[in-house]
């Protein structure tokens, strides 16, 4: 920490500070509008097939280029994509608020999907530039923190003023927020390449690619994700519709995402705490991942505002148990100079895998209903921990961390 200071560079605690205000910031403005799109697109005329295509195309774009916009901001730095992904969010909110058909919400969510792409793993990706190997997983608790309350809150209070002053409020604050998150992240962030004293040496792009490609462990991380976000696309997407139907009102529907947003939040620097100490986090990813997948069973069998609030807390905790672990296991698992990728394709799978509940399970809950539809999520959650499990069963403990079951000396 003398070092830093000597050398003028600002202190591990500072910069994490930086990051968890303007992530909390950056996802409180782009969430305000989450419970409220399906419901926006509802009235004007949108079924629920339509529903699932507005919010799988924003998905789609984000999936597709969170990899090569992770790789770039290897390359470029991540400041300037940071900034640009949070210029894209705050324009995309301006447009939401002129639309006035679901087509044109369709074409306004591709431009979410490429500005959030920008944003989410550059962000991730400097948290972990920033961090020593053995604060990882606390790093990783901090930063989710500041995303699920901004993620809770947000819809929260987007809901709130959709009901008392009408969607457009709702897409204007939105786009107001992002844009000054964007003046923040300009004034206030420094360059990752001014706070870390021994960078990694930049290798092609292959180089990085095919290392990747051959880690069993890492894609394992991956197909995880992918299969967990599944839950997560139903539930952003069509718990607002399945809760409507049963009854609860909008300021409800924002209470049921505070609820799993908050529980979330509030959960991450405990077990992020506790990913730092246990002997293999892909243990706390297999039990988190069960939880999981008993919380979106849970949403298909709720039938008024109590029980959907229960299955959002049960969520909650389950994805702060999972979700904390994997990034952690992410970081510990690949070379540094290639963490950009690795958390591009991190959050190309959560993107991919909230499109597939998004975009395919529209027309299965035409056909079936919402229950089964959420049953059938949770059943495909569950597929992809197994997976995950026959993966790192037979790998050592995590002693590649510095700091983990290391013995004792002295």
């Amino acid at each position: 920490m003398e070092d830093r200071q000597a050398k003028g560079v600002m202190s591990y605690e500072k910069l994490l500070f930086i990051c968890c205000g303007l992530t909390f910031a950056g996802y409180f403005g782009s969430y305000m509008r989450m419970p409220v799109v399906p419901l926006y697109a509802r009235s004007l005329g949108a079924d629920t097939v339509l529903v699932g295509m507005i919010n799988g195309a924003f998905l789609l774009m984000a999936g597709l280029l969170s990899i090569p916009l992770g790789m770039l901001s290897d390359r470029i730095g991540r400041k300037r994509l940071i900034t640009l992904g949070m210029v894209g969010i705050s324009i995309s909110a301006l447009l939401l608020a002129l639309s006035a058909s679901p087509v044109q919400m369709i074409g306004i969510s591709l431009l979410m999907g490429v500005s959030l792409a920008a944003f989410a793993p550059t962000m991730m990706s400097y948290v972990a530039d920033i961090s020593p190997l053995t604060h990882l997983g606390r790093s990783y608790g901090w930063y989710t923190l500041a995303v699920y309350v901004g993620m809770s809150l947000g819809p929260a209070a987007g809901g709130f003023v959709a009901e008392r002053h009408g969607f457009g409020t709702v897409f204007l604050g939105s786009a107001v927020m992002a844009f000054l998150v964007a003046g923040m992240v300009a004034v206030f962030l420094p360059r990752a390449r001014d706070t870390v004293l021994r960078r990694p040496t930049r290798r092609p792009f292959g180089v990085d690619a095919r290392e990747l490609m051959g880690n069993r462990q890492l894609l394992a991380c991956w197909f995880v994700t992918f299969g967990g976000c599944v839950g997560l696309g139903m539930f952003v997407t069509y718990v607002p519709l399945h809760a409507r139907e049963e009854g609860v009102s909008v300021a409800g529907i924002g209470m049921i995402f505070a609820a799993q947003g908050l529980i979330n939040a509030l959960s991450r620097i405990p077990f992020g705490r506790l990913s730092d100490r246990v002997a293999r986090r892909s243990s706390l990813v297999v039990a988190g991942l069960a939880g999981f997948s008993a919380s979106v069973a849970g949403f298909g069998a709720s039938a008024g505002l109590w029980a959907f609030l229960a299955s959002a807390v049960g969520l909650g905790a389950s994805m702060a148990v999972a979700f904390t672990a994997i990034g952690a296991l992410i970081s510990q698992v690949v070379s540094p100079q290639s963490r950009g990728l690795a958390m591009g394709g991190y959050n190309s799978s959560i993107y991919f895998g909230m499109m597939l509940g998004s975009l395919l399970m529209g027309p299965v809950i035409r056909e079936v209903g919402f229950s089964t539809g959420f049953y059938l999520a949770a059943c495909f959650n569950l597929l992809a921990a197994t997976v995950f499990f026959l993966v790192f069963h037979r790998t050592p403990p995590d002693q590649a961390v510095p700091g983990v079951n290391e013995p004792k000396t002295g």
